[in-house]
């Protein structure tokens, strides 16, 4: 099962084409026993050559700004035909609309699942659901009340702690006043 880091990713790159006017945005969940190379393909169309290359480059800025991540590889981005990024976890395929219809790549894979956006967010939510219980577990351990014993050093210690406070004050006052009686017998 994928880390719901990886469908964060994969959701902020898929906003990332919306937003830069792709054209039937797909996600491809891939079968794991038929691509042992990554976990998803989002799929979509431009335009032109030149909105595939906007739209990569939205891609490639808005993941960089939010999860400081850059993708392993960019082919194709001077032809601006087919672009295909390299994020491991997932590969984005910014086609134009006749190279998408050529190459088929939803044909190709049959046996993945399709997911819409709101499905991935649903895993992404459920999946942190899921955490916080055993965080909230960790926490409320750690914060248990000392024992006994513990209570008893950690008193001691303070009581230890106050004592040699206190020695030190008189001493050192005692120590100011021969110093200052020193000084004024010096100066006779």
């Amino acid at each position: 099962m994928p880390k719901p880091e990886v469908n964060q990713l994969l959701a902020a790159a898929a906003e990332a084409c919306d937003e830069r006017k792709a054209e039937d945005i797909r996600i491809l969940a891939l079968d794991p026993t038929e691509s042992g190379l990554t976990d998803y393909f989002l799929i979509c169309s431009g335009n032109s050559d030149r909105q595939n290359v906007a739209i990569t480059d939205g891609i490639e800025m808005k993941l960089k700004k939010e999860f400081g991540t850059l993708p392993n590889s960019v082919e194709g981005r001077r032809q601006g035909e087919w672009i295909l990024m390299d994020y491991v976890d997932f590969i984005v395929h910014v086609f134009t609309p006749e190279k998408r219809a050529f190459y088929g790549l939803e044909r190709l894979r049959k046996s993945a699942t399709s997911l819409s956006i709101a499905d991935l967010n649903s895993e992404i939510t459920n999946a942190i659901e899921a955490q916080r219980p055993a965080r909230s577990k960790k926490k409320s351990a750690k914060k248990s009340v000392p024992s006994t014993k513990q209570a008893a050093a950690a008193s001691s210690k303070n009581a230890a702690k106050v004592s040699a406070v206190k020695k030190k004050t008189p001493a050192t006052a005692t120590k100011a006043k021969k110093s200052a009686t020193a000084k004024k017998s010096a100066k006779k």
